[in-house]
């Protein structure tokens, strides 16, 4: 399969070659409006995307097993297109990709803004919360946009998370003889877009808790949360030793308010995170915490380990924050975790410490007591408030051996 970008100038903008590629093929594949930029070909079969697309893709694809096939997208195939879903389910050596310039690449010209400089955030069928992982003063995003509603989106997102100030330009069919450009600021807002569109945002103002903030130890401020939620400093030691990587996958068992769960999506975009919590009115508060703080992709299991842990995949990474003491619990997320996984379980009863001191003269890894205090008032004078110690064990699974496998 061969797959041919097209920019704003549809058709007219294709280069020879790939003309003769495009008209030359038996089967053509394309969104309706590609389909119908072409000119007619006789005996030359033509079919439209699948709605929804990667659910329809693979029985499309095995009908035309065999045959030549070109697949027509916009601009750069494999920028948040339908070339990289082609590559997913083809393989790269089944698949050909011929981009044009991509609207990204047109948006920064616009703008002037140098690549290195611009984050790219997509939110073609996503979640507009995704939006909020990437705000800082100060950043540059280019935002692929699902309709001429997201701008008004991401304008509200950007107030409510006190980025009012912040410059919003809409770059309209780029690259066509209509382009056009529409600036405003997002507090306030009322410009119409059109439906194709980039949108850069500069961003300004002085944020939030999270503001700037990819590291662990969120302000516990910023979560909603019952009383059980992994504190500040202890969070920020446990995701030291879970050591988030980009790909991996964390288990949060016992999630609470899922504040380690959600920290570990925050690290990198491609870190994902499935947080098991029993209780329905705390489950629900994870998946509403993950959305505010810009990871809506968080996957939230309701339901108790060890059962709740069975269907699941292997995790690379497993933080047990509550339920060390319940039977098979501690032994079940040993078994799951893939060679050179990291387990950190924390406890604050004497019951726990002592499944945990168990745990720790049976497989090794590190044991810690975390204590810590903070300064408050003292009648007229500041003293030392403690709070509960947390007893915190940490193990690595030996890596991959010759006879193991993943």
């Amino acid at each position: 399969m061969t797959v041919v970008g097209l920019g704003a100038d549809g058709w007219d903008g294709v280069p020879q070659r790939l003309r003769t590629l495009v008209l030359q093929a038996p089967v053509v594949l394309g969104g309706r409006r590609h389909l119908g930029l072409l000119p007619d070909v006789a005996g030359q079969l033509r079919e439209a995307w699948p709605s929804p697309l990667r659910d329809g893709l693979p029985a499309l694809l095995e009908r035309h097993r065999g045959a030549a096939v070109v697949a027509l997208a916009s601009g750069d195939p494999l920028l948040s297109g339908v070339g990289s879903t082609l590559v997913d389910l083809l393989g790269a050596d089944a698949v050909r990709v011929e981009p044009t310039v991509s609207s990204v690449a047109l948006a920064g010209a616009r703008m002037g803004w140098a690549a290195e400089s611009v984050e790219v955030v997509s939110l073609v069928g996503r979640d507009p919360h995704l939006l909020l992982r990437a705000l800082a003063p100060g950043r540059r995003l280019l935002v692929l946009t699902s309709d001429e509603r997201t701008p008004g989106v991401v304008a509200e997102l950007l107030v409510a998370q006190g980025y009012a100030a912040s410059r919003l330009t809409v770059l309209g069919d780029l690259g066509a003889d209509d382009e056009s450009r529409s600036e405003g600021v997002a507090g306030g807002w009322d410009v119409v877009a059109p439906r194709l569109h980039v949108l850069a945002v500069e961003v300004a103002g002085p944020g939030g808790a999270t503001a700037a903030s990819w590291v662990a130890g969120l302000a516990d401020a910023a979560y909603d949360h019952d009383g059980q939620l992994t504190k500040r400093d202890v969070r920020a030691s446990a995701l030291a030793r879970l050591a988030p990587a980009p790909g991996q996958l964390l288990w949060d068992v016992g999630a609470g308010a899922g504040s380690v769960g959600i920290e570990w999506m925050r690290a990198h975009p491609t870190c994902r995170t499935v947080a098991v919590e029993h209780h329905p009115e705390r489950a629900a508060r994870v998946a509403r915490n993950a959305a505010a703080l810009g990871v809506p992709g968080l996957v939230v299991v309701e339901g108790r380990a060890p059962d709740a842990l069975v269907d699941l995949e292997r995790p690379d990474a497993v933080f047990v924050g509550g339920g060390a003491t319940r039977p098979g619990v501690l032994e079940a997320c040993l078994a799951a975790l893939r060679p050179g996984g990291r387990l950190v379980v924390h406890g604050v009863t004497l019951e726990t410490e002592g499944v945990l001191a168990a745990a720790h003269a049976a497989h090794g890894g590190e044991l810690t007591r975390l204590s810590v205090e903070h300064a408050e008032p003292i009648g007229s004078f500041t003293g030392w408030t403690p709070a509960r110690a947390v007893v915190q064990w940490a193990h690595t699974r030996p890596a991959t051996t010759p006879q193991e496998h993943p």
